[in-house]
């Protein structure tokens, strides 16, 4: 039996993270503290004083853990980790966690390639970034392949040509082939030098370059190439106008504001490279009414940058933060350059955050007019359902299931949840049915039934009598929707009997153009589609159901394909491949591995190492 007050009196008086849990072991609050004595024991003295969030917290804990770092660093380090891991109901959370791309330009190799990547490494290669839509990556890639013709392949270039024929884009102009040792290393360096000027929205000095080579060219009376070039310059030009010059300091930054409703919160990122505004996020915080300003923008800081593949020089507030200076030393032992935290007085930056405000006003008000016309229609919806399938009450709880699957292969089903009419994604479940590797729908669906209830039926056998009963899979819906017609109904209705569970189930069938038009029972068929505001409202949990079932389902697929080269080598299985990829930190890097290199790693033999090199060089 764990005794508070007891263990209370064994905290340490040193740094570290302490974790909360409920009379379920659930972890419900994670928090840092420099002396983990002190603050711990804040929460169990008197509650008066304490904030609504403390006061409805403090009753639900039923135990607590600790552990002691060395420096509140390392607990700050720790506490970011845990919060990501484990999402805590009483932490802060971001509504939107959200990972970047980037592009990459490797100039750490002989001959740089341009990629997209989501991971900043500290490999020498020159990042571009953060894009705020894979749409405007793909965009920016399109036009850096159309102005700059760089190489896309990964192959090994040593400046010699190789045996290989080049690939498509050496024959539509959009490579100059450095396979075929047609470009030198110092020509081809030019060109990525161009390629980093233009992602770090320096148009200017190669448009100067372009307009001296187009007045060359056309003094040489060669007309097709002054004609390229001058396509070339109107792109660029194209492209500078389109970019706002937001700020007269050339440098990177982040600038963060914030805007407060009576529950919610919207937190507003404008990413600044260069004096050049890039891309802006929004992140909307749920629940934050009893938080300060102070906590609210320290939480979001931690929770934003513990996974940000790229910190500017600097992070502009609106507010400022107690934990300032640890943040920053956090960010500096993260960031490849120096990071500094300003909160401005006056002048530019002080202006830009104003905007950022602004902006975050406007986000929040969307917000909150969309889950207010969400509210309204979930209510609607609930209200025309119980009228038309004449229920006894409103549907607090309704499941919604549906089978995906590709072919004989990832068989998949989804349980989806909405309470009160909106979709509450704690409680989604997905299956991967065991029972048949065959395409059988009905059968998949009562596989799905007979473990949803199963669990159920011995959470209600373990948990008789107890606070626990209702609650995870012990919680029975009042209505179960399935994706299909009658015969997955039927399905359905004979897994259910088996538990004894009278609970009404209907299946959500579709028209010849695969579109929710009514719903179907044992008894009845209703048309939906002189009813709008229903059939919006069915269509909603249909298709909810059928993208949470697909989504899994594509994940397994991408899992199933998803190979290496390495998988070709006889000798390298799985563990392997990870002691080699953990070691070297790219396939490339395991390429240009001696044997030696290769055979110093544990596992790996001298033999394998020689088949290693081998394979590379065949």
């Amino acid at each position: 039996m764990f005794d508070i007050q007891e263990e209370l009196k064994k905290l340490p008086e040193k740094p570290g993270v302490y974790i909360m849990k409920d009379k379920n072991g659930q972890i419900i609050y994670i928090g840092k503290a420099v002396v983990l004595k002190n603050r711990v024991r804040q929460y169990f003295q008197s509650l008066a004083n304490q904030t609504p969030k403390v006061q409805a917290m403090v009753p639900l804990i039923h135990e607590f853990e600790y552990i002691v770092t060395d420096t509140e660093l390392e607990a700050l380090i720790l506490e970011c980790n845990l919060i990501k891991k484990h999402r805590p109901k009483f932490n802060i959370q971001l509504k939107d966690d959200k990972t970047y791309p980037y592009i990459k330009v490797t100039m750490n190799e002989e001959y740089p390639r341009v990629l997209v990547t989501r991971r900043v490494e500290k490999d020498g290669a020159k990042y571009f970034g953060p894009y705020t839509s894979e749409f405007a990556v793909k965009e920016t890639m399109d036009l850096i392949k159309k102005l700059f013709p760089a190489r896309t392949c990964n192959r090994p270039l040593t400046g010699e040509p190789t045996k290989q024929r080049p690939c498509l884009n050496y024959y539509i102009y959009q490579c100059l082939g450095p396979c075929q040792g047609n470009v030198s290393k110092k020509e081809y360096r030019s060109l990525m030098a161009d390629i980093c000027s233009f992602l770090g929205g320096k148009q200017e000095d190669i448009l100067k370059r372009l307009e001296q080579d187009m007045k060359e060219a056309s003094e040489k009376l060669e007309f097709e190439k002054a004609a390229k070039i001058r396509d070339k310059i109107n792109s660029l030009k194209h492209i500078a106008e389109k970019q706002k010059i937001v700020s007269t300091a050339m440098e990177d930054q982040d600038i963060i504001a914030f805007a407060r409703g009576e529950a919610d919160s919207c937190i507003q990122v404008f990413f600044i490279r260069g004096g050049k505004l890039i891309g802006r996020e929004h992140f909307i915080l749920e629940g934050t009414a009893d938080e300060t300003d102070n906590e609210l923008m320290s939480a979001f800081i931690k929770q934003f940058y513990s996974s940000a593949a790229y910190i500017p020089n600097q992070i502009v507030l609106q507010e400022d933060i107690d934990e300032a200076s640890i943040i920053e030393r956090w960010l500096n032992s993260k960031s490849q350059t120096k990071t500094y935290i300003k909160v401005p007085r006056k002048g530019e930056k002080l202006r830009l955050v104003e905007m950022v405000k602004k902006n975050a006003l406007i986000e929040l008000e969307r917000f909150r007019d969309r889950i207010s016309k969400e509210d309204a229609l979930a209510k609607e919806g609930l209200e025309r359902l119980t009228e038309v399938l004449a229920l006894d009450k409103s549907p607090e709880r309704i499941e919604a299931y549906d089978i995906s699957n590709t072919g004989s292969t990832e068989i998949v089903g989804s349980m989806v949840v909405f309470e009160n009419g909106r979709p509450k994604k704690s409680d989604y479940r997905r299956f991967k049915i065991k029972s048949t590797n065959i395409q059988n729908d009905y059968q998949s669906m009562q596989e799905v039934i007979f473990r949803r209830f199963k669990r159920a039926q011995k959470e209600f056998e373990i948990n008789v009598d107890d606070e626990k009963a209702g609650a995870g899979f012990g919680r029975l819906p009042d209505l179960i929707l399935v994706d299909g017609g009658l015969g997955h109904v039927n399905a359905v209705n004979g897994t259910l009997k088996e538990f004894e569970f009278n609970i009404p189930v209907f299946g959500m069938v579709k028209n010849e153009n695969h579109r929710t038009r009514g719903l179907v029972s044992e008894e009845k068929e209703l048309e939906l589609s002189n009813d709008i505001t229903l059939l919006r409202f069915v269509t909603s949990i249909q298709d909810e159901a059928h993208r949470f079932a697909l989504e899994y389902n594509k994940k397994l697929r991408a899992k199933r394909y998803r190979g290496s080269v390495l998988d070709e080598i006889e000798g390298v299985g799985p563990k392997r491949k990870k002691l080699l990829i953990k070691h070297f930190g790219s396939v490339k890097a395991i390429r240009n591995a001696g044997i030696d290199d290769l055979a110093a790693i544990e596992g790996i033999s001298r033999d394998l190492a020689q088949k290693i090199y081998d394979f590379f060089r065949q």
